[in-house]
């Protein structure tokens, strides 16, 4: 297939589709979904679910548009075993920009787990590798497309609130980075809650999940042991390359991040998302 764009094969992307959407699941009837989105909610299907645009495009096809755009041409979908309705989708899509594979993860066992299920397609390739359900800013695409090895996105706390529109205790549920002088990664301290927040100051380093791997995040995603969830977590995997002596550059980021978790994310998504096309 011909891949229309200046960049084609600069950079393979790997995005987490598998997740069951249990807070997507969760009723909340002040969110004034349509029909079609109260369907997707239902299923979970947060990668599916119909957001901005004049058509109503799923949130997937602006994620994937984004990667395009930052020269992420080949593309893997991390899904569960049926996914029928997301490839039929892009089966009629008459794709010119990005060239999409599918690799299954049986069974929701965390994202480590879910990064396995892909590497047959990553092979020794380095790779991004990031959320379905987040819409991150093109400069921090970029950035780490730019990188000549491992690296996370690093957003300061406040611009998370600020810029993104979240609410300070959901900012208090994601995972904080600790970087070294020479900004390389040293730690992820998970879930610190809002006191353990406090203690970083209002421009701590959060993690919203955009990675960059080299062959190695493999090796430690199949050693990893279970999380106290019971899954196979891709932080705690980082954290277990970063001790095997991994290099990992803290790379910070700025601009908005659009996150589609819950149903009462739905309607401010679509109203940043308005206007707006994506080109797959």
């Amino acid at each position: 297939m011909e891949i229309d764009g200046a960049h084609v094969g600069t950079m393979k992307a790997v995005v987490l589709a598998r997740g069951v959407g249990r807070r997507m699941r969760e009723a909340d009837a002040a969110a004034p979904l349509t029909g079609a989105q109260r369907d997707a909610a239902a299923a979970g299907r947060k990668g599916m679910m119909p957001v901005g645009g004049t058509s109503g495009r799923p949130f997937l096809d602006y994620v994937l548009s984004s990667l395009a755009d930052a020269g992420c041409t080949d593309v893997c979908l991390v899904v569960a075993p049926d996914h029928a309705a997301i490839q039929a989708h892009y089966d009629r899509a008459g794709l010119s920009r990005v060239r999409l594979h599918y690799a299954v993860q049986p069974e929701p066992l965390g994202t480590a787990n879910a990064l396995l299920a892909a590497r047959t397609f990553a092979a020794d390739d380095q790779l991004l590798v990031l959320n379905s359900d987040n819409l991150y800013p093109p400069d921090a695409l970029d950035d780490l497309v730019a990188l000549n090895g491992p690296g996370v996105a690093a957003f300061e706390r406040s611009a998370l609130v600020d810029d993104s529109g979240f609410p300070a205790e959901r900012v208090a549920q994601f995972a904080v980075l600790e970087a070294d002088a020479d900004g390389l990664l040293l730690d992820i301290r998970e879930k610190p809650g809002a006191a353990g927040l406090a203690i970083f100051g209002p421009h701590a380093l959060v993690s919203m999940n955009l990675w960059r791997f080299d062959a190695r995040i493999f090796q430690a995603c199949e050693d990893v042991p279970r999380s106290v969830r019971g899954e196979f977590e891709l932080p705690e995997a980082v954290r277990l390359a970063v001790s095997r002596g991994v290099r990992f550059r803290v790379v910070r980021a700025r601009g908005a991040v659009l996150d589609l978790s819950r149903q009462s994310d739905v309607a401010g998504v679509g109203e940043r998302l308005a206007g707006r096309e994506p080109r797959l």
